[in-house]
């Protein structure tokens, strides 16, 4: 399902505009996107989803092509949980 289906999607079992759907569902990703660029809590949507920004440490790995040692700086990434209710769902339950 891409966005736009999943707009449709939420405007027909919720009877609002595709247009005022759209709005929330851009304004949900700006938020979450900027709580997790500032790491410093979660965003938790019960029993769905949580985001959080983790912290990966230096480390050394092997460029593939030369198998010669490199080193890849300390980062951030986020880490997408699933929620009970998610998984249950994913279970066909």
């Amino acid at each position: 399902m891409n966005r736009s289906e999943l707009v449709t999607a939420l405007a027909e079992r919720t009877e609002v505009t595709r247009k005022d759907t759209d709005a929330v569902l851009a304004a949900f990703a700006d938020i979450v996107g900027d709580i997790v660029s500032k790491g410093e809590e979660k965003v938790t949507v019960p029993g769905f989803l949580t985001f959080e920004r983790t912290h990966r440490a230096a480390r050394t790995a092997r460029n593939p092509q030369t198998g010669d040692p490199m080193e890849i700086a300390a980062g951030y990434s986020v880490k997408v949980s699933a929620g009970s209710k998610l998984k249950e769902a994913a279970k066909g339950k």
